[in-house]
């Protein structure tokens, strides 16, 4: 197993006692989650079994169970607060989710979007197959301007959200093969497709179609994130838009030319801190390499983003 924070693990009912293991599988899910309610279709020989990959970012667990019902409470959110977001994506089976008075159900090719901060019911099928993948509240509200997406049905049968669902999937595959920063630079992406399906009907088109301008800038961004002199004008003259159309499309995403640049910067000097082939760059050189005027400018926007220094990011991981 590679080294780092990222952990792979699994687990069964199956080597229980049949009276063990709805128990077993409620405590289990409480660590793997936050605090919910269960019931039970049958607590007696009950069957179910994880895979669950880890970082100190991103989680994923692929699970398959007997049918069980899921919530969580004012209760249970105030005892145990959770701002986080999970992605939910059946493989196999059916899943009902209730929250904030609307409705979503899903089978196979569709996902929601759901947060652990407001109460909710799930009512998942016998023979249930599926992903959930726990996503840190800022990667997603920082896309889509704090809205909190409830239930939001997605499409994963074709576009963007075929990708993500081959993703997931190719994520827990390789699951074995995997590094922290890999783990962590997959699920980026899948947290970015997802964010842009979440309010792709929500935006409304324009001359070079807004949606098309987003996604191109985003990659162009990430592509050329180390340049120092990379601006949204700078981004608009080499893909032939307007600046206008380019902060229009950010806009729309929550998020302007000047954020995402910055946000793609932090995420390269991340990546390059927990990458062993970088561990003889300084911070200062770090800061350069990665598109900062400095190492001091660098290390003000690396704790605002991720809670510590890039100095202290690299000594944890030693």
């Amino acid at each position: 197993m590679p080294a780092g924070s990222y952990v792979v693990d699994a687990l069964t009912t199956e080597e229980l006692a049949p009276r063990e293991r709805a128990d077993f599988w409620s405590d289990q899910m409480g660590t793997y989650q936050s605090r919910m309610g269960y019931r039970y279709a049958r607590t007696e020989n009950f069957l179910g079994r994880t895979v669950r990959q880890r970082t100190d970012t991103y989680q994923l667990v692929r699970y398959e169970s007997d049918q069980v019902e899921y919530t969580r409470t004012p209760h249970h959110a105030r005892q145990d607060p959770d701002e986080d977001y999970r992605l939910l994506l059946p493989v196999g089976g059916e899943i009902v989710l209730r929250q904030a008075g609307e409705e979503a159900r899903l089978t196979p090719g569709t996902g929601a979007l759901v947060t652990f901060a407001s109460p909710f019911q799930c009512l998942q099928s016998d023979a249930i197959d599926a992903y959930i993948l726990t996503i840190p509240a800022r990667e997603v509200n920082e896309r889509l301007n704090a809205r909190s997406p409830v239930a939001a049905g997605l499409d994963l049968t074709r576009g963007l959200g075929r990708i993500v669902g081959s993703m997931l999937n190719d994520l827990h595959e390789e699951r074995e093969h995997l590094t922290d920063p890999q783990f962590n630079a997959v699920s980026d992406r899948i947290v970015e497709l997802v964010c842009m399906l979440a309010v792709g009907d929500d935006r409304p088109e324009v001359p070079g179609q807004l949606g098309e301008v987003e996604t191109m800038v985003r990659r162009y961004a990430r592509e050329h994130a180390a340049d120092p002199d990379l601006t949204g004008t700078t981004m608009a003259r080499a893909l032939g838009w307007s600046l206008r159309q380019i902060q229009l499309a950010l806009q729309r995403a929550g998020t302007t030319p000047r954020e995402l640049i910055r946000e793609e910067r932090l995420r390269l000097v991340r990546d390059r801190l927990l990458c062993a082939d970088c561990v003889h760059m300084t911070i200062t050189d770090l800061a350069y390499a990665s598109g900062f005027s400095s190492a001091s400018s660098l290390s003000t926007a690396f704790r605002r983003r991720y809670g510590v220094s890039p100095r202290e990011m690299r000594q944890s991981m030693r």
